[in-house]
């Protein structure tokens, strides 16, 4: 005769499911901005002491008017030279890219990745209405995806 259990049938715990994080969750909100009429070099100058590869061109209302990237400046410094200016002479404006793409707060952060994979950006701004509220990149959404890990992704 087979010995019955007394404590009755064990259930597997069931592995509670996760809905992705946000992209509100892990951008950036304290961001080092730039002016339209601030000098190129002075941005240059910037981003080298920051350790960052560009920023958002916001004006004083904080609505975003662009993005200034190291490509922008490198741009910028090859034409300086090549017209005999010196890089100083030209401001933000002419030289950052006015067309920026964003995304929404509320996307979650695999459909955010999909928008980096699509666009071959580095960084979203993201803007709620008409302000700039904070940017996510590449490196944000690494680290969120390593923080779900293990987890079942919904």
């Amino acid at each position: 005769m087979a010995v019955k259990s007394f404590q009755g049938r064990r259930n597997q715990p069931k592995k509670e499911e996760l809905k992705p994080a946000l992209v509100s969750d892990y951008m950036t909100t304290k961001l080092i901005t730039f002016s339209p009429n601030q000098p190129v070099g002075e941005v240059m100058e910037i981003l080298i002491k920051n350790k960052i590869s560009g920023g958002p061109v916001v004006n004083e209302k904080n609505e975003l008017l662009g993005i200034i990237s190291e490509g922008d400046c490198i741009k910028h410094i090859s034409e300086s030279r090549y017209y005999n200016i010196p890089v100083d002479n030209d401001n933000v404006e002419k030289h950052m890219v006015k067309n920026v793409e964003t995304i929404e707060g509320n996307l979650n952060i695999f459909e955010a990745a999909e928008q980096f994979l699509k666009s071959k950006r580095r960084r979203f701004p993201i803007v709620d209405n008409g302000k700039l509220v904070g940017q996510i990149s590449q490196k944000d959404i690494l680290i969120a995806a390593l923080e779900q890990k293990g987890n079942n992704w919904k």
